[in-house]
Formats: structure tokens, sequence, C-alpha cells
């Protein structure tokens, strides 16, 4: 019986005191860490649920000067995560701070495991009249 007792309080202390894997928490506040960019803000991801396979996303600039927050949902499938958002200050020209933006249309795809993915940024017209294009950039979510 105490050998019992034992092996239940190793199995019990094992699974309590297991680490989390990265991807255990859909649901938070994230950082959202794009790399490349060119952009003076960070951004806040506030992630919720919403009906189906789906998170609910709120991007919150930091600062908030210059920059416009958005939403949408992003759909899991096959272990992914899409988000698509149109966003009026997308592509920043010249200063950084001051210059003139572009609105862009931002499709995120991300691993629901890892929270590593890519950013597509894409824009009819670029800076000073250059043409379209889209911009991929690799960006990460880490826990708050």
């Amino acid at each position: 019986m105490k050998l019992l007792l034992l092996g239940l309080a190793v199995v019990c202390g094992s699974v309590v005191g297991a680490p989390r894997a990265v991807g255990d928490t859909p649901h938070g506040n994230f950082e959202l860490r794009i790399h490349g960019r060119y952009d003076f803000h960070t951004w806040i991801w506030a992630l919720s649920g919403c009906d189906g396979d789906c998170l609910h996303v709120q991007a919150i600039p930091q600062p908030n000067a210059k920059a416009f927050p958005y939403s949408g949902d992003a759909h899991l499938v096959d272990g992914r995560y899409t988000l698509v958002v149109d966003v009026p200050d997308g592509l920043r020209c010249g200063n950084v701070y001051y210059g003139p933006v572009v609105p862009t249309r931002d499709v995120y795809s991300w691993d629901a495991v890892t929270r590593s993915g890519t950013l597509s940024s894409s824009f009819a017209a670029g800076c000073d009249g250059a043409p379209g294009a889209t911009l991929t950039y690799p960006f990460d979510l880490a826990l708050m």
C-alpha cells in the first residue's frame, strides 16, 4: 500500500509540476515581435476566444501616438492561425516618426504551438510613387 501511495505521489507531482508547452495558453496578452519592419511602435495583442476555432485579436500600439489600433479574428486551420487586417498606416515612408504612411493589407499567419509565423504586408502603391508590393517579415508572440 505504501508503495502504491508513493507511486501516486510521484505521478501527481510530475503532472502538477510539469512545465507547460509554449502553445498551451492561447488567450491573454502577448507582445508581438515583428523582426525587421520599419516602425517605431511595439504592439500588444490581447487574444480572446471567439466562435469556432478562432481567436479574437485586439492590437494595441505602444506608444499609441501615430498608430492605429486594429482588431480581427484569426482562424485556425491545420495548426496555423491566420489573421487578415487592413491597416491605414502599415507602411512608413521617409522619417519613421513624421513621414507619410501607406495603407496595407496585412496577413499574419502563425503556428498555434510555437507562436512563430510570418507577416505579409501588401500595398497598392509604395513610398514616393513606387509600385505596389508585398513585404514579408518573421514574427513571434511572447506571453506577457
